[in-house]
């Protein structure tokens, strides 16, 4: 297994603390990986105008904290 490939498996697997994400700093002072992390963890609330298909009805997620997928909500991945 060659260098890159140990730390690309190491980045997918990577996410952030709930100690970072539940804390005071905003947003835009957390690095984008991080940031999404929160959100898929559902620390953090979603933003823009998206919306997905949960259940029979179709939501705007922007300002809600919803989980994905891989943490036990109803967000699918696309990664």
């Amino acid at each position: 297994m060659k260098v890159f490939e140990i730390d690309e498996l190491a980045e997918k697997e990577w996410k952030a603390t709930a100690k970072l994400c539940k804390s005071s700093t905003p947003d835009s002072k957390l690095g984008a990986s991080a940031l999404a992390s929160c959100k898929s963890q559902g620390y953090r609330a979603r933003d823009g105008k998206k919306s997905h298909k949960i259940g029979n009805n179709r939501i705007k997620v922007g300002g809600k904290r919803i989980k994905g997928k891989d943490y036990g909500g109803p967000l699918p991945d696309w990664s």
